[in-house]
């Protein structure tokens, strides 16, 4: 049976739940998914400021060609509680409280200083060059809401409210698996037959790109010992995600041996090119997710199933993918059965495809950086505009 891109999605994500909640410093939280909304609890700016170096003075004396008596000076740090009378101003600087009764602030470009006073050369606004307390952030309103991912501006709106430490999930530790007798790792000769093992180091990034822990197995020959002793090893991990020996061939090994183990495989193939042999199932609490040999569609299943599962897991609330418009630089024509996620450049507005659309085709799937999804025995033209997910 094969299941819908929709059907698959619905039931990895209803087999996961987020993971545990750990305490940590703010400087450790960059990337992590925060398991608690912040709320404010210092408004920001924290009080009337200025956005210039001039004079604060009030708006009914700041008129063109009004002079001013200087009757203090108010630098940013400490507030002075200075308060500026009729006919007066005060010195101030970036950042500075603004005194008591100031409604403006006149530049000090604006002003001529003449002695003890100023001499505008312009007229100022109502509330010309001041921050106002709260105009950013109010007491009470959310920083960051649980699930999101915590990024360097929100590390410093965090800090903002003076909190040193506060709760994240847990990362999701995953441990990744490739079989297959006829692959060897990066350094070692190859015989005739043999290729160098590649799916690893995409899914470990993969893996790293979703907020999680990778842990990459020595690669597993087809025999069930070998097979056994590696999933035996990678039980009870967040997650287990295996590349090769998902489809039904006589070396097809990971099937019978992780049914032979207790697990519970709940789906076996998917409707999408490339991809179809594409397993996912449970084995006590740990999902399994089982991908292709073949790198593109391990890619193109990790991006689609994978990827959101392990975002939930770490507690993410946002499961859907980046999304852009693009318009096509070519007519895309998909004569199969089965949705074809074609992969290509995204530059400057325009998606155009690269490289052979084959799931062996690692070469191009490295010169691409986005997909674009056709549906079953589709045909879009060029120059139309369509959904493409970045990655």
């Amino acid at each position: 049976m094969l299941f819908s891109e929709q059907e698959t999605l619905d039931r990895v994500l209803g087999s996961v739940r987020p993971l545990g909640i750990d305490k940590i410093l703010l400087q450790e939280s960059s990337n992590r998914i925060i398991a608690e909304d912040i709320r404010a609890t210092v408004a920001l700016p924290r009080f009337d400021n200025s956005t210039v170096d001039g004079y604060a003075a009030r708006c009914s004396d700041a008129v063109r060609g009004a002079r001013l008596r200087i009757a203090g000076e108010q630098p940013a740090g400490p507030d002075y509680r200075l308060r500026v009378e009729n006919g007066c101003a005060i010195r101030i600087y970036t950042g500075a409280p603004i005194p008591e009764a100031a409604d403006c602030v006149i530049m000090q470009e604006d002003v001529d200083r003449v002695g003890e006073s100023i001499v505008l050369k312009e007229g100022a606004d109502l509330g010309q060059f001041i921050r106002n307390r709260g105009g950013d952030l109010c007491e009470g309103q959310v920083v960051v809401s649980r699930g999101e991912v915590i990024t360097g501006p929100k590390q410093a709106a965090i800090a903002s409210q003076g909190l040193s430490e506060f709760s994240v999930f847990q990362r999701p530790k995953v441990k990744i698996i490739a079989t297959g007798s006829e692959l060897r790792p990066q350094g070692e000769p190859i015989q005739a037959g043999e290729i160098y093992e590649t799916n690893r180091v995409l899914l470990a990034n993969l893996v790293a790109g979703s907020g999680a822990e990778a842990e990459v197995f020595d690669i597993v020959p087809d025999t069930e010992e070998a097979h056994l002793r590696a999933f035996e090893r990678a039980r009870g991990s967040d997650a287990i995600v295996i590349a090769g020996g998902v489809s039904v061939g006589e070396k097809d090994l990971v099937k019978p041996t992780l049914l032979q183990l207790g697990a519970e495989l709940r789906m076996w193939r998917v409707a999408i090119k490339p991809g179809k042999p594409f397993m996912f199932g449970q084995w006590d609490h740990t999902p399994i997710f089982g991908l292709p040999g073949n790198p593109v569609s391990a890619f193109v299943t990790f991006l689609l199933f994978v990827r959101p599962a392990l975002w939930k897991l770490g507690g993410r609330i946002s499961l859907e993918p980046p999304r852009f418009l693009a318009r096509l630089d070519q007519e895309l024509v998909n004569g199969g059965d089965r949705p074809h996620y074609l992969r290509g450049s995204y530059s400057q507005g325009i998606f155009r495809p690269v490289g052979k659309q084959e799931s062996h085709a690692l070469f191009g799937l490295s010169r691409a950086n986005a997909l674009c999804r056709l549906e079953s025995n589709e045909t879009i033209a060029a120059n139309s505009i369509v959904d493409i997910i970045p990655f």
